[in-house]
């Protein structure tokens, strides 16, 4: 027996000993079980008050009410950009936009992430898992920067956002000369998109990720849904067309709860459901200008801005067995925590270049005393770095920069006005004005003097140069 053998046979029988002692936990699953499942379905502009239990909307979302009843309900789940690319290379790579360098939303035939940041799917696939992408990609529409080639074994859907094609009422020229392309495994499927194929991509995304998890019942995988909806235009199959009563909005949402639903049907249908992790929640805040084609936020601002009305994300997360149901959490987290996190629990080994997430795990599972080991997640906007929040959620600080806000919302799939705003360098206690409403800078000198360090460091650290 070779030294690797005989290392790998203690590690067997290491967790078997664990197993047969009873001991609680991680180590007891990961003893008895294959490596554990990650499931992460993604929104696109979904506002934080859009489904139960966040709030109360006017319409039904009972699949994603019970993922809630069934996992835990994160309060203060934030995003370091609010804005499509860059929030998605942070969640895919565990990386700040200033070191990716990923800002904003990037258009057709971007070059996109740079591959010498590894993502979520690489890292897994090295692992050993089978690794999925049914939805909207929104980071390279290059050979080397398309999902087939960046650690996804099998994808379809868009390479960028659904309003980027000719038939946007605002569409910039550039787009018009690209028309919008569905794709399925590296091949392009629809080569022009049209008001006859959105409806559709819902039910595309959910019955490919269905389809995915019953062919993978005895394999790991990473199964990632980022969808394209509520993203404008809207869009709805006629299985859900008029059936919310609350517009064309709350029909699209239904749509999407149903989605979740399947997804959860299929991991229980395919015995699977015990061991997989489930991560739901949305790339940004809702984009407001859209009126009632738009998300619902108790917070200050929306989409665009690095107030939490834009960065701060409903998300749920369910684990059976680890991750106590029915309950909720005030700790303060971050996307870019997901990729550390989802290594620890899989034992994939970290991507070679630097992360800026930490494995958050204790903080998830609620385990005492856990703290968070971040001291603080930055805020930017394209490539303006715009404020920090301190690790445990409390002290917000905004260092002056430029916003826009809303002036007027329009209707029915039209733009509205937006006017340029400013604040000045901002402290905010989130514990008692998660509105962001009081500057309390010259009330609490000290924490003002620790934050503006912090803050000027990050500067320093990846906008220096810019």
């Amino acid at each position: 027996m070779t030294t690797r053998q005989t290392r790998r046979e203690f590690l067997r029988m290491a967790a078997l000993t664990t197993a047969s002692l009873g001991l609680p936990g991680l180590a007891r699953a990961q003893a008895n079980k294959k490596s554990p499942n990650v499931v992460i379905i993604f929104l696109d502009d979904s506002g934080w008050a859009d489904f139960r239990p966040f709030a109360k909307p006017d319409y039904p979302t009972p699949n994603v009410a019970r993922l809630a009843r069934e996992g835990c309900r994160f309060n203060n789940f934030y995003v370091p950009q609010a804005v499509c690319s860059a929030s998605r290379a942070a969640l895919m790579t565990g990386c700040v936009p200033g070191r990716t360098r990923v800002f904003g939303a990037h258009g057709p035939k971007a070059r996109g992430l740079d591959p010498k940041f590894a993502t979520m799917g690489e890292m897994l696939k090295k692992r050993g898992y089978q690794t999925a992408i049914f939805g909207k990609w929104h980071l390279g529409d290059q050979p080397d920067t398309r999902p087939p080639a960046r650690g996804f074994d099998e994808s379809c859907g868009l390479m960028y956002s659904n309003d980027m094609w000719e038939f946007h009422p605002e569409n910039p020229e550039h787009w018009g000369k690209f028309p919008l392309q569905y794709w399925d495994n590296g091949t392009v499927t629809i080569e022009r998109v049209t008001k006859k194929h959105q409806p559709m991509l819902t039910t595309w995304y959910t019955e490919h990720a269905v389809d995915f998890i019953g062919r993978n019942k005895d394999n790991p995988f990473f199964l990632y849904v980022p969808h394209s909806m509520p993203h404008v235009p809207l869009f709805v199959s006629e299985k859900f067309k008029d059936k919310s009563g609350a517009g064309l909005y709350g029909d699209v949402m239904m749509e999407i709860d149903w989605s979740v639903g399947q997804i959860m049907k299929a991991l229980k249908a395919n015995g699977v459901e015990d061991n997989t992790m489930v991560i739901f929640t949305s790339d940004n805040g809702p984009w407001i200008s859209y009126g009632n084609h738009a998300g619902k936020t108790p917070f200050r601002e929306a989409k665009g801005t690095s107030f939490d009305g834009g960065a701060r994300s409903a998300c749920i997360m369910k684990y059976p067995g680890q991750i106590k149901a029915g309950t909720a959490s005030n700790k303060t987290l971050c996307s870019i925590d997901i990729l550390p996190t989802v290594a620890h629990l899989t034992g994939a080994d970290l991507p070679a270049n630097p992360i800026d997430g930490k494995n958050v795990w204790d903080l998830i599972a609620s385990k005492p005393g856990a703290k968070n080991p971040q001291v603080y997640y930055p805020f930017t906007i394209g490539s303006r770095f715009e404020g920090i929040i301190s690790g445990d959620g409390r002290w917000k600080l905004h260092v002056p920069h430029r916003y826009r806000t809303l002036v007027k919302p329009a209707h029915d799939g039209a733009a509205g006005k937006y006017r340029q705003a400013e604040i000045g360098l901002s402290l905010f206690d989130m514990k008692n004005d998660p509105y962001e409403t009081t500057n309390v800078l010259e009330k609490y000198p000290k924490v003002a003097t620790r934050m503006k360090e912090l803050a000027e460091g990050h500067r320093r650290k990846f906008f220096s140069k810019s």
